[in-house]
């Protein structure tokens, strides 16, 4: 199934590579042999000298960017690091939004007992910040659509977030409660913004979602 899961390369050019991720392939290997066909093992077949740059969660897709050689690649950390770098999602969550837009500011920390998952810790937790907008609401099915601006990039930072304000990502496994009865996560990766690391001209890449 994963073997005829298709990506296709978004951008190439001497210095880095943005790719669009579908959902159920994993960004990086994982543990054990049957969790090494990922998104970096089949980048790095076509670009030998690809480094993975940040990550997507398996279930989410959308685009990924990877440098090209170790020096592109610490300029594209730190421009992460930095929050030089604007990232875009669109998500399809349960519930009629109330508000047409709102912020999400709530710590996250490793849910130990039971990882991987993620839960709020005002406390213990590392700060993480979503910037949310409705872009429309379906009364009949009881959904909206969002942006979705992680300012931060928290593991499962916008599925425990929305979670946690009521209004679950569609098809969650792991945070939802509706059984997950969609085929995957309604969580897209839509745009990467940032400064090209070798010449510094602005970049701009989009992927509509799929769903």
């Amino acid at each position: 199934m994963q073997e005829r899961q298709v990506w296709r390369a978004w951008h190439e050019d001497d210095h880095l590579v943005v790719v669009d991720k579908p959902a159920g392939l994993l960004a990086v290997p994982g543990r054990g042999a049957d969790k090494q066909d990922c998104l970096s093992a089949r980048v790095a077949v076509r670009w030998p000298d690809a480094r993975v740059v940040h990550r997507l969660d398996m279930a989410t897709s959308g685009l990924m960017l990877f440098a090209r050689g170790a020096l592109m690649q610490r300029r594209l950390n730190a421009a992460f690091a930095e929050r030089r770098v604007d990232k875009r999602y669109v998500a399809v969550v349960h519930g009629l939004a109330m508000q047409d837009a709102g912020e999400i500011d709530a710590p996250l920390i490793v849910d130990w007992p039971h990882r991987p998952r993620q839960r709020i810790d005002a406390q213990h937790g590392r700060p993480a910040l979503t910037r949310w907008r409705v872009l429309w609401r379906d009364a009949a099915a009881r959904r909206t659509r969002l942006e979705l601006e992680p300012v931060s990039g928290r593991a499962h930072q916008l599925r425990v977030h929305l979670c946690s304000i009521g209004h679950a990502i569609v098809g969650d496994a792991l945070y939802g409660d509706d059984g997950a009865t969609e085929e995957r996560l309604l969580l897209h990766a839509c745009r990467l913004a940032f400064e090209h690391p070798h010449d510094g001209r602005p970049c701009v890449f989009e992927s509509p979602p799929p769903f």
